[in-house]
């Protein structure tokens, strides 16, 4: 079997690590970002015959275009990482229109259109795994993320709901919900000598490491593969494992 996985945001943080992890696991990779050299930076790191590719997953162009590169010369996807994203923290009465529209394209648009990209491959052979990058965030909420939350907490929804669509074909959707880990995109905020001057309850009770996340990332295609025979799909899970890394603000639930 075929082993190709797609990382979308893998140059950084937690979708380079997740990368790392399936590279070592066998899996031929596409790192792909917006940013075509951070791209191939994290591809090169890996050694092998992996590919880079930059897109803007917001643009369903971009989208396309990026999977028929992928199939051309790696084949096709049978395990997709939605790890792109970004963040705007401000008050909601603060917030412009186009920051709004940015989180929202790429936080959730942007994992619907690969999604769906990917599942037209995934349908066709019966077997796939997806995993969504969601965060606890999205969960319990924030002030001053409420954007972000919002684009989140569509997340989960949008992956449990796509979760029962898929589960007939032996395709997995799950959706991981860190919190407060140590990638460029919380350092931009938070650097950690400045912790001990934010309020408790916007303190992180300690930090994720990114390489201890990308470990349960990696496990959820074998979880995939589990599915019972054709004609037995209606015992298959129809709503997606939300695994919370959350570093102790909310009690882990699975």
């Amino acid at each position: 079997m075929d082993k190709v996985c797609a990382v979308f945001g893998g140059s950084r943080g937690i979708g380079r690590a997740v990368a790392r992890l399936m590279a070592q696991r066998g899996y031929r990779l596409a790192i792909v970002a917006r940013n075509l050299e951070g791209a191939r930076a994290a591809a090169g790191d890996l050694g092998g015959d992996h590919l880079a590719l930059s897109c803007d997953v917001a643009k369903e162009h971009d989208v396309q275009n990026t999977f028929e590169e992928i199939e051309k010369n790696l084949g096709h996807v049978n395990f997709l990482v939605n790890a792109a994203g970004i963040n705007r923290d401000n008050l909601l009465v603060r917030t412009n229109t186009e920051d709004m529209l940015s989180q929202l394209h790429t936080n959730l648009l942007g994992s619907m259109l690969t999604c769906r990209a990917a599942l037209k491959t995934m349908i066709k052979q019966q077997r796939g795994s997806i995993v969504n990058v969601g965060s606890v965030v999205g969960l319990k909420g924030n002030s001053g993320q409420s954007v972000y939350s919002a684009s989140k907490g569509g997340l989960v929804g949008f992956s449990r709901a796509l979760a029962k669509e898929v589960a007939k074909k032996k395709i997995r959707v799950n959706v991981v919900a860190p919190e407060t880990m140590d990638t460029l995109l919380n350092f931009r905020w938070l650097p950690r000598d400045l912790c001990p001057s934010l309020p408790r309850a916007l303190r992180p009770v300690r930090w994720g490491f990114v390489s201890r996340l990308s470990a349960t990332w990696a496990a959820l295609p074998s979880v995939a593969q589990s599915c019972p025979p054709a004609g037995t799909c209606q015992e298959w899970p129809a709503s997606p494992l939300s695994v919370q890394s959350d570093t102790g603000s909310m009690s882990v639930n699975i």
